[in-house]
């Protein structure tokens, strides 16, 4: 990727904001060097260890990884056979000890079944050494002070030298206490050259005799070693010369240890590096709100919702960018301060972060392409050393892109042509489009010029687009709005600042014909957008209450036939039962038949004892009260139907007329405009529906039918005419069954937008209001929820 395009769309500010997240030298490292590449395969593995990363940070808080030196100069030392510092291990042992802490992290990602698409390949590059990590922090701590337990020796010389410090001090206090503190300075003990010494002052020099190791700067303090403890000093010395071999001894042991392992350590070191560099872009991630881009294979790109990154996250415009699938070129034009210029640096920007395998302020779903090359022409270049105008820089710097552009290359043109005469700079905007479309490049260009607005309607492959102006305000509202060229304003914005509007229509009368038919198929473009998007979003508003509705519906028809089977295997083990039972009774009728008809030699049994068998069998059959049989009370009720009768069908939930009885059990309904042969069980006598009372009523109810726009727009509306529209149309939503609607009243004086806000306090069904989103119109505009 050239150099020029990352310093043009500030890559680097990318890169310093993903440093303040990394707590490793080499992780640092990676990323200093980290640049886009249009490899696939590479792209794709950096994004899918982003992916890890984001995963790990929303799931455990991120990977457990310290602050770590650059410990490459240590290894290089010990492979020359040179001794490191305690400092110097204590940053080894570091590496060590993280990366045993590395291991069981990600070995416990791996218990709980998490998985990972990259990392788990990165842990197995780990080498872990117990035994060295165990004799590293065991002999060294982590300010690099060697430890009592690094040997027995040093553990003795130590205690040594503590009992002579202890023999020291007590031999001064005794010193320094009662009559000979008027020989001192003060009474305190302190060191000179590494002994012990009390501050005497200089008439008394010769009362502890000794030696004198220093004196004050005014030479009236003299720092004296008593005679009493030189001998002491000397075995403290002593001691503590023995203590720095013992250490210098302890030092190159561990040095000496390290040799055999330096690679494995160095590697550890530079996997702990790139784990602490997946970190910093899953914190980066986190702090943005971004997501993981898919790639597409034919370079279709598709930002949704795409923020720039080094923009106030909290003030930033979120905005589709689509380019590839169904357009190669994209023309923004409208005024200044609009943002054109950020839009492109969004693209730009956010393609080269995807390339270089960090996560992006996107929505999900967004795709992203992979380039050869990303070219850019933004902002001015004028030169004065070089003696270049605006234009000639830009044309220069086209010139030089021109020369390396292919299917592979994404180009951003600010401004394209501008600089210099309109007409000739249109033409050559137009020729230089022609010929990047001619190369199957992707290009997105701003410009002022009235022609390229054309130039997008008659070019294939190509589209208008341009910053959306809110002229009640006169601001820009930043959203990129795909399919509209931009328009001039002027006339508006001069009305709504009070220009005479005599002047505005000369100037209508002044201008082009064929301009002033651009400007006026662009605001009808505008507002068949405004529609468009209200339809949509009433629209998006019935889908979801019809896919709750289907999702009750689905989840009532799955209990109704769960219960269904339930009470029907209940039913069936019931009748079981009693037909078992019915069974063994009438078993036993019939064996007391045959034992009358077989005892006493008769051959025919008395009636009375049939009779009376007839009888027991006839009490098994159970009666079913018709109260509690809810089938036969509705075939029951169905007998009573007569022609002319409202009946409702149950198989069609609707309801109908009798017009006459076919057949036994068959009748002709009227539904609606449709005539209906319909068996008797399907119908179900209804009570008759009561006519409307009123005119008022009926016209109302016809009015909920027609469509009602969730959206009134009062701009330019008298106050008492607006309140009036406001009034009716807040009941036809109401019976439309809208959830809200926005009522757009402009900002202006203020007079309307209050006017409207007390008219909205008293009304019955409204539940809250407030102003619209600052994307939506911010405070011309107010959003009204019902009841």
């Amino acid at each position: 990727m050239n150099e020029r395009i990352l310093q043009t769309l500030e890559f680097a500010a990318v890169k310093n904001k993903i440093a303040n997240h990394l707590v490793t030298e080499p992780g640092k490292e990676i990323l200093a060097t980290l640049v886009p590449t249009a490899d696939h395969e590479t792209v794709s593995q950096w994004l899918a260890e982003t992916e890890d990363g984001l995963k790990i940070q929303r799931l455990r808080g991120g990977i457990p990884i310290p602050k770590i030196e650059n410990i490459r100069p240590q290894m290089k030392r010990i492979e020359i056979g040179a001794d490191l510092n305690g400092s110097e291990l204590a940053q080894v042992t570091r590496v060590l000890t993280t990366t045993s802490e590395v291991e069981r992290f990600f070995e416990d990602l791996a218990d709980s079944e998490i998985e990972l698409l990259r990392l788990y390949q990165w842990q197995k590059q780990l080498v872990n050494l117990p035994e060295l990590t165990r004799q590293l922090k065991t002999a060294i701590d982590e300010d690099g002070r060697v430890t009592d337990d690094a040997s027995p020796e040093l553990r003795t010389i130590r205690n040594n030298i503590r009992r002579s410090e202890q023999t020291i001090r007590e031999q001064l206090d005794g010193l320094i206490r009662g009559g000979n503190a008027k020989y001192l300075s003060d009474t305190i003990v302190t060191m000179r050259n590494d002994r012990y010494v009390i501050p005497v002052k200089q008439e008394y020099r010769g009362v502890f005799g000794g030696v004198v190791h220093d004196q004050s700067a005014s030479g009236q303090t003299l720092f004296i070693e008593p005679k009493q403890i030189v001998d002491s000093n000397n075995r403290l010395r002593s001691h503590q010369i023995a203590e720095r071999s013992e250490i210098e001894r302890i030092l190159a042991e561990l040095s000496a240890a390290l040799v055999p392992h330096r690679r494995d350590i160095l590697h550890n070191a530079t996997v702990i590096g790139h784990l602490d560099f997946i970190n910093g872009k899953a914190r980066f991630g986190k702090e943005l709100k971004c997501v993981v881009p898919q790639i597409s294979p034919e370079n279709h790109v598709a930002f949704f919702s795409a923020r720039h990154p080094l923009i106030d996250q909290e003030k930033v415009v979120a905005n589709d960018i689509l380019i590839g699938k169904d357009y190669q070129a994209v023309v923004i034009t409208g005024p200044n301060t609009g943002g054109k210029t950020i839009t492109l640096k969004t693209l730009g920007l956010l393609q080269l972060m995807g390339q270089s395998g960090l996560p992006l302020p996107v929505a999900e779903e967004s795709t992203m392409g992979i380039f050869r090359e990303v070219f850019a022409d933004i902002g001015d270049e004028q030169s004065i050393e070089q003696n270049l105008s605006t234009f000639s820089s830009h044309m220069t710097n086209i010139v030089s892109i021109l020369d390396k552009v292919d299917d592979q290359s994404l180009i951003l043109f600010d401004e394209l042509g501008a600089g210099t005469d309109p007409q000739e700079g249109a033409a050559l905007a137009i020729a230089i489009l022609d010929e990047v479309g001619a190369r199957s490049a992707y290009v997105m260009a701003t410009t002022h010029y009235p022609e390229l607005k054309v130039y997008g309607y008659n070019r294939p492959n190509t589209i208008n687009a341009s910053m959306e102006f809110d002229v009640d305000t006169l601001s820009p509202t930043f959203r990129l709005l795909i399919g509209v060229p931009g328009r001039s304003n002027a006339f508006e914005i001069s009305k709504r600042l009070g220009l005479n509007p005599q002047i505005i229509d000369s100037a209508k009368a002044i201008i082009d014909g064929e301009s002033q038919d651009l400007n006026e198929m662009i605001a009808d473009l505008e507002n068949r957008r405004k529609m468009t998007e209200t339809e949509y979003l009433e629209l998006r508003h019935h889908v979801k209450e019809a896919e709750k509705l289907h999702k009750d519906l689905e989840e009532a028809y799955t209990y109704f036939f769960d219960e269904r089977e339930k009470e029907m295997s209940k039913a069936k083990h019931k009748a079981n039962q009693l037909v078992a039972e019915a069974q063994e009774e009438a078993e036993g009728i019939i064996r007391d038949l045959r034992n009358l008809q077989l005892s006493g030699g008769q051959t025919k049994v008395k009636e009375h004892e049939l009779i009376d068998a007839k009888s027991r069998l006839s009490d098994l059959h159970q009666e079913e009260h018709l109260q509690k049989n809810k089938v036969l009370k509705k075939a029951k009720e169905a007998k009573k139907l007569k022609a002319g009768d409202e009946v409702l069908v149950t198989s069609y939930g609707q309801r109908g007329t009798l017009i006459k009885k076919i057949g036994q059990d068959q009748w002709q309904v009227q539904l609606g405009i449709l005539k209906m042969t319909l068996p008797e069980a399907d119908l179900q006598s209804v009570a008759p529906v009561k006519e409307p009372q009123s005119r008022i009523v009926n016209t109302l109810r016809s009015g909920s039918d027609s469509h009602v726009a969730t959206q009134l727009d009062l701009r330019g509306k008298r106050y008492e005419e607006a309140l009036n529209e406001v009034d009716q149309y807040l009941d036809a939503a109401i019976l439309a069954g809208y959830p809200q609607v926005t009522i757009v009243h402009g900002k202006g004086t203020g007079a309307l937008r209050q006017g409207i806000t007390e008219y909205l306090k008293n009304h019955r069904s409204v539940a809250s209001f407030a102003f619209a989103p600052a994307n939506q119109g911010g405070n011309g505009a107010t959003i009204v929820k019902f009841k």
